[in-house]
């Protein structure tokens, strides 16, 4: 039968990796994501020029007006907002037959690449040393057994 400790020791392993490979799993659908978003905005481009209303940690909310004189401001924000400020003009691009998928022109999933891979590589780097050392701890605890047997 296996001591309680060794039960904690195998579900500790466990849920490192799940949680390791769940938050992997998720950055590679983030990137996905972003290069689905690029493609339907690739698919039927709009051009416009956009007022920056509002910059926050989650979101930059911006307006701009559409060829038909719809004045547009995307809910989730624009796309690769970084280094925009509220106030500011710039030039974006979107979904023509869905103007609240916009991005900042110019910017691409590309830039996607350098966080989420900093963040698998950073998980991993904790997961790793912290799998090796539960099942070190495994076999330390299961190797005398073994051997008085």
């Amino acid at each position: 039968m296996s001591t309680r400790g060794e039960r904690v020791r195998r579900v500790g392993w466990w849920t490192a990796l799940g949680v390791a490979s769940l938050l992997t799993v998720m950055c590679v659908c983030l990137l996905f994501a972003a290069i689905r978003n690029d493609g339907a905005i690739a698919a039927q481009l709009g051009t416009a020029n956009a007022t920056v209303d509002s910059v926050a940690f989650d979101r930059t909310i911006i307006h701009f007006e559409t060829p038909d004189g719809i004045v547009h401001s995307p809910a989730n924000g624009v796309l690769y907002p970084d280094g925009l400020a509220a106030g500011q003009l710039v030039r974006i691009e979107y979904d023509a037959s869905d103007p609240e998928l916009a991005r900042v022109a110019g910017r691409s999933a590309a830039l996607t690449l350098l966080p989420l891979g900093s963040f698998v590589f950073f998980t991993w780097l904790v997961a790793g040393p912290l799998l090796w050392w539960i099942r070190r701890l495994n076999k330390r605890a299961t190797a005398p057994a073994t051997a008085s047997v």
